[in-house]
């Protein structure tokens, strides 16, 4: 019997193919002979975007001779390098993800530069750049090159990288993130759309330099000015657009609050005074609140998610005091690796509406406490106000005060507090989610909420009011 730790991982090689027969025996070859290191395996997701020319026999005879590594797949019409590149992701099976162009101006012998900073776990992405310094390069067209240094500059300013070829085909990825990421391009405009969605998630960017050997039009190349103002108004598009996972993927909300830094200031200032020195963070996500909570003794970040933990693990990578850990509150085997009685204070922000048994998720954090520890919770409160916005979010109650206490106090606590939290905005979410049935969040309200925090703030300080959530605060008996 083979073992899971036996089998190599696998790298896909994404290439868009549109007449071009006669440069892709060339490429191929190349491709299949590249050398990969960290004994990665290798397939090639091809893609042939309605070919006339007859390059649909070579992938014919490549995927003939090479079965195991070669898989063809074939557009019903000529739609483009993105919607190719859309159709080689959801086709490809591996860990990690190349994007390669089917001529030769990119040299896969630079895949191994490409692949480091990814087996090194230290990047989520990495750009090959043509304009990096390196020891020899073939001299390119200027046009083109103050085209795309024009246009690398302006994505940088709007998506605030820093990289120096924003446009290159060769981009590296893990393969498990790239699903996230929906691609609306139909043709060159792919290079700035991911760019944008990527410095959106926030993702690890490393960049290496590669070799580049520019072809002329005569020999085939494809991209022209059009596609220059068509990469131009991508970059002001995706600006102002959130449209960064796909729709199966349930990040986008948890990735806007991550903008409302007052509003998350506010949440943690106003819980601090019940936090202790051993911190457990409860559905910590991509850290929204754990970079605002005490550092004191210990802090342990936990959440189900593989992309918030290998996040989580990312930010905190060297931290002696923060450490990351999966933990399924819903489940008894991850307390208990974990262990009982391993902290003073469970944090736990917008989880418990998630859990069907919330009962016995309170009672897994009441055992990870230590006696005279407290857990501090927040829920949405008010079940009158359930609408679209707690459908879409995966809500599965809202709650009222008594049955909170309730709650807690079945599971073994002593309630120390039940305070409302954020009044203000009540009506805002009864208008959207009751009346309107909207399902997500703009960008520009979420940004407007958080400029009103101060406001906010001074309300709820001097005139109490039924909040759009509820703390609670239990402590587990001495």
């Amino acid at each position: 019997m083979v073992s899971s730790a036996d089998v190599p991982e696998l790298l896909s090689i994404l290439i868009p193919v549109y007449n071009e027969r006669a440069y892709l025996p060339a490429c191929l070859d190349r491709v299949l002979a590249a050398p990969l290191p960290g004994g990665l395996a290798r397939e090639l997701v091809l893609v042939n975007d309605a070919s006339t020319d007859g390059s649909e026999r070579v992938l014919a005879d490549y995927a003939q001779r090479y079965p195991e590594q070669v898989r063809v797949f074939h557009q019903p019409h000529n739609q483009g390098k993105g919607a190719a590149i859309a159709r080689a992701i959801k086709e490809m099976s591996g860990q990690y993800a190349i994007i390669q162009d089917a001529d030769l101006e990119y040299d896969p012998s630079d895949y191994p530069l490409l692949l480091e900073p990814l087996l090194e776990r230290k990047a989520d992405v990495v750009y090959g750049s043509r304009f990096a310094a390196r020891e020899k390069r073939r001299i390119a067209n200027y046009y083109h090159v103050l085209g795309n240094r024009f246009l690398t500059q302006l994505s940088n300013m709007f998506t605030g990288l820093d990289l120096t070829d924003m446009e290159t085909c060769y981009k590296a990825f893990r393969a498990d993130l790239l699903r996230t990421i929906p691609i609306r391009a139909q043709r060159f405009d792919l290079e700035p759309e991911l760019t944008a969605k990527i410095a959106k998630r926030g993702f690890a960017i490393y960049e290496v330099p590669i070799s580049y050997s520019e072809r002329s039009y005569s020999e085939g190349k494809k991209i022209g000015w059009k596609d220059g103002v068509s990469a131009l108004s991508t970059i002001l598009r995706y600006r102002v657009i959130d449209d960064c996972f796909q729709q199966r993927y349930e990040h986008q909300v948890l990735r806007n609050l991550s903008h409302t830094r007052r509003f998350n200031r506010w949440m943690v200032q106003t819980i601090s005074p019940w936090l202790g020195q051993r911190l457990v963070e409860v559905g910590a996500g991509i850290g929204n609140l754990s970079w605002q909570l005490p550092k004191r003794e210990s802090l342990l970040l936990t959440d189900i998610d593989p992309e918030y933990l290998s996040l989580l693990r990312r930010t905190y990578e060297g931290n002696e005091v923060v450490r990351v850990e999966r933990l399924d509150i819903a489940q008894d085997q991850d307390v208990e690796r974990i262990g009982e009685a391993c902290c003073d204070t469970v944090v736990c922000i917008n989880v418990l509406e998630f859990i069907e048994d919330d009962l016995a998720a309170l009672r897994r954090m009441f055992r990870l406490l230590e006696p005279g520890g407290r857990l501090v919770l927040l829920v949405p409160q008010h079940e009158r106000l359930f609408g679209s916005y707690d459908r879409a979010l995966g809500h599965l109650r809202r709650y009222h005060r008594e049955s909170l206490r309730q709650l807690l106090t079945q599971a073994g606590f002593q309630v120390e507090e039940l305070q409302d939290f954020n009044a203000l905005s009540i009506p805002g979410w009864w208008v959207n989610s009751g009346l309107l049935g909207r399902t997500g969040f703009d960008r520009w309200q979420v940004h407007l909420y958080d400029l009103m925090v101060p406001l906010a703030r001074s309300l709820e300080a001097r005139v109490p009011a039924p909040g759009l959530s509820l703390i609670a605060v239990g402590s587990k008996p001495a």
